[in-house]
């Protein structure tokens, strides 16, 4: 297995900037020095806890505890090891990885799978986009389609990577057969259809898509996952899925439809204030926004919106446009995402085309561009407006028996905010809509938020009432204390080296603290310490890493750090000792007629111990 060279990985964290990691995957904002603060990655939050300290190189998060440096951060966001991580972080900044002697550098089979998957889309992705500009037949019909029908500029084919798939599947499979990527990732990249037992060879890669325009469907970091294919009139007769408008990729390692929105990776960096995201249908939809000028369009994959695609839109804005076609099904699908939205938080406004339904976003923005989208938003409705004229389209002329219904189902709506103050102020815009008294509809809600809590106690991204309990060990502990002084305050290494005895540190399974305390101070003693800046040679897990990293993020505001470090050393020498001594007590205080009761070695042993708690702890050292 290769093994990447210790400076190697040090030169990587002085000149990747964490920021510019962590920034692909959090919107970021500054938070005083050069600390920046976002929505942690690792778990719902409204309010921002995440915080990174570029200069240090370390993140941190106060609502859940999660620490680390960009490779943490990579391995973690990323389901990668630590090799991966680092050659990935590699890769993406032009920095050559060196490996140990005689270790090798990865072999394809070593390589993550994931990582091969990446790369092969992006290989695949290319190729097509090649076969889209050829100066061939099929490259000129794609070119027709795209600019003709459907009306796009060349251009906008560019920024998207559009490419072409002819009705023989376009050479793919021979293009990648001949960049060597593993059989694994060929049977599982989900562009050809393969029967489990066939050898993997050009003629056993039967192409998934075939006589299609090619969407490339990228992640919120801008990695290809997976493609979306339009049928066009090329598409072949045989195809097995030949009526189907819209072709998917399927799910693979790398791509789980219910967890990514299509533009995600250029739409978060375009929100802000007044700029809210647009959640349109379709890729096309969102391509002909972009065209227009509205560069915060985004798609799911299909008009299923799930909760885990609200959830990471919630991290980079909270406020969101549904701008779904006018037809049933597009009002449908917006009444889905109705809820979904509420329970994540996020501020969501409707927009609505009326009409007949035969408009829809792509084609307004075709004709009219984004004055269109000034006019359509400058009638928007809120989420309980859309709600409100969806079961009561007419309320002046409704029956008690409709408002009745009409109230529950909109109450039935507001029970899953998660805001106390969101419900409350809803609920007074929804009696409004529906014509009711403020009083009445609260009742209803009242009524809804019982059966919601029962069907779902804790409500989804909720914080928690105690979210610092996470963090609370950190000072509790003396080995967390001496070891917060052995990186803050190095100096104190050494002499605590000598002062800390090796049976007065708990490093059982669960003391992280301990055990990495233990193995500092050995290398303190023997004057190996590397210094906190190459410390990662001395960790040997996650968990490890991860407390480190949450030390190193706050300098602690300590005026006397040697007294400090006394007061440790008082603790844990006491902490090994008064058991004993409790136990002494006690024997002293209720003898024992059966055991080896001896009252004169007992009170030898505890004076001893006594005198031992009186003796002081000094260090010496200069800080």
């Amino acid at each position: 297995m290769p093994v990447i060279k210790p400076a190697c990985v040090r030169d990587l964290k002085l000149r990747v900037n964490l920021a510019d990691v962590v920034g692909r995957v959090v919107t970021l904002r500054k938070a005083g020095g050069s600390r920046l603060k976002g929505l942690c990655p690792f778990h719902n939050e409204r309010t921002p806890s995440f915080n990174v300290d570029a200069d240090k190189g370390f993140y941190k998060c106060f609502g859940c505890g999660k620490a680390g440096d960009l490779i943490t951060f990579v391995r973690e966001t990323e389901q990668l090891g630590f090799t991966e991580a680092v050659e990935a972080i590699g890769k993406r900044h032009g920095i050559v990885i060196e490996y140990e002697e005689g270790t090798g550098g990865p072999t394809r089979e070593e390589r993550s799978l994931r990582q091969e998957l990446f790369d092969l889309h992006e290989n695949a992705t290319e190729h097509l986009h090649q076969a889209f500009l050829a100066r061939d037949d099929t490259g000129a019909w794609f070119r027709e389609y795209w600019t003709g029908r459907r009306r796009f500029a060349p251009e906008i084919a560019a920024d998207f990577k559009i490419g072409a798939a002819d009705a023989a599947g376009g050479g793919l499979a021979g293009a990648l057969l001949r960049r060597k990527f593993s059989e694994e990732a060929l049977r599982r990249c989900g562009l050809f259809l393969i029967h489990d037992d066939a050898a993997i060879t050009l003629h056993s890669l039967r192409p998934r898509f075939r006589g299609r325009l090619m969407i490339p469907i990228r992640d919120h970091q801008g990695r290809v996952v997976a493609f979306t294919a339009r049928q066009t009139d090329l598409t072949p007769e045989d195809d097995p899925a030949r009526e189907a408008k819209y072709v998917n990729s399927p799910e693979t390692p790398i791509f789980t439809k219910g967890n990514l929105l299509f533009n995600l990776d250029r739409a978060r960096t375009q929100v802000g204030d007044g700029r809210p995201f647009v959640l349109v249908e379709g890729q096309l939809d969102a391509i002909r926004c972009w065209s227009a000028g509205l560069k915060t369009a985004i798609a799911p994959q299909g008009t299923s919106i799930t909760d885990g695609q609200l959830a990471l839109l919630r991290r980079y804005h909270p406020q969101v446009e549904c701008f779904f076609d006018s037809d049933s099904a597009g009002q449908k699908a917006a009444l889905r995402f109705l809820p979904l939205a509420l329970r994540a938080g996020l501020e969501a406004r409707f927009l609505t085309l009326g009409g007949d339904g035969k408009v829809d976003p792509d084609l307004l923005f075709l004709e009219r561009g984004l004055e269109a989208y000034a006019e359509v938003r400058a009638k928007s409705l809120s989420a309980v407006a859309f709600a409100s004229r969806a079961f009561l389209p007419d309320p002046l002329n409704a029956s008690p028996e409709e408002r009745s219904r009409a109230a529950r189902a909109v109450a039935e709506l507001i029970a899953q905010s998660p805001s106390e103050s969101a419900r409350a102020h809803l609920v007074i815009e929804a009696a409004a809509k529906l014509g009711l008294l403020p009083r009445v509809m609260e009742k209803e809600l009242q009524t809804a938020e019982v059966q919601f809590r029962r069907q779902s106690p804790a409500r989804p991204g909720e914080p928690s009432s105690a979210p610092a309990q996470v963090a609370a060990p950190a000072g509790v502990t003396p080995e967390h204390e001496l070891l917060m002084l052995c990186l803050h305050f190095e100096t104190l290494g050494k002499p605590l080296s000598h002062a800390v005895r090796p049976d007065w540190i708990d490093q059982g399974a669960a003391h992280v603290a301990g055990r990495l305390l233990n193995r500092f101070l050995g290398e303190f003693e023997h004057d190996t310490w590397p210094g906190r800046e190459q410390i990662d040679s001395l960790l040997e897990a996650e968990e490890e890493r991860a407390l480190v990293a949450g030390i190193l993020f706050e300098v602690p505001a300590i005026d006397d750090p040697l007294k400090v470090a006394q007061e440790g050393l008082r603790r844990l020498r006491a902490r090994s000792v008064e058991p004993r001594l409790r136990q002494i007590e006690l024997a002293l205080a209720t003898p024992q007629p059966d055991s080896d009761y001896d009252p004169i070695s007992l009170l030898k042993e505890r004076s001893e111990i006594q005198r031992q708690l009186r003796l002081p702890l000094s260090l010496t050292t200069a800080v």
